[in-house]
This record gives C-alpha cells, sequence and structure tokens, in this order.
C-alpha cells in the first residue's frame, strides 16, 4: 500500500495495488474508488484530503509491516 499526496489538488490517493484501474465510482462527494478488470478495488481517491484526514500524522495499528521506505 502507498499513500500519495498530491497539494497542488489536495487530494490523497490510496494505492492497495500496483493493478491498474480501469474504472471508478464517486461513492460520496469527493471520495472516489478505483477498480481494477476484475472489480477488485486497486485505490481510493480522497479530494480536498486537508480537510478529511489529518496529514501530518500517519499512524499504524497491528500491522505486518514487513517493509518500510520513506520518500
Amino acid at each position: 500500500m502507498k499513500l500519495h499526496y498530491y497539494p497542488e489538488t489536495d487530494s490523497l490517493y490510496i494505492e492497495l495495488s500496483e493493478r491498474p484501474g480501469v474504472e471508478t465510482r464517486e461513492i460520496t462527494t469527493g471520495l472516489l474508488i478505483d477498480f481494477d478488470a476484475d472489480g477488485q478495488v486497486v485505490g481510493l481517491d480522497i479530494d480536498a484530503a486537508s480537510r478529511h484526514v489529518d496529514l501530518a500524522s500517519l499512524e499504524t495499528a497491528s500491522l505486518p509491516v514487513l517493509k518500510q521506505k520513506i520518500a
């Protein structure tokens, strides 16, 4: 899983899989879900992210992290 923040659009993309998305559905205003060809969720896009998510903090709980990268 990768988190991508785009300050120019204030959007946060949560990449769940490297598979390409072929369909996007807006679940509610500002929350879009990307699906692959098999209908599996591959990512979430949150518009106006700074109004909905605390971008200054990232916390995990009971996550079996095998690899950590900080860019």
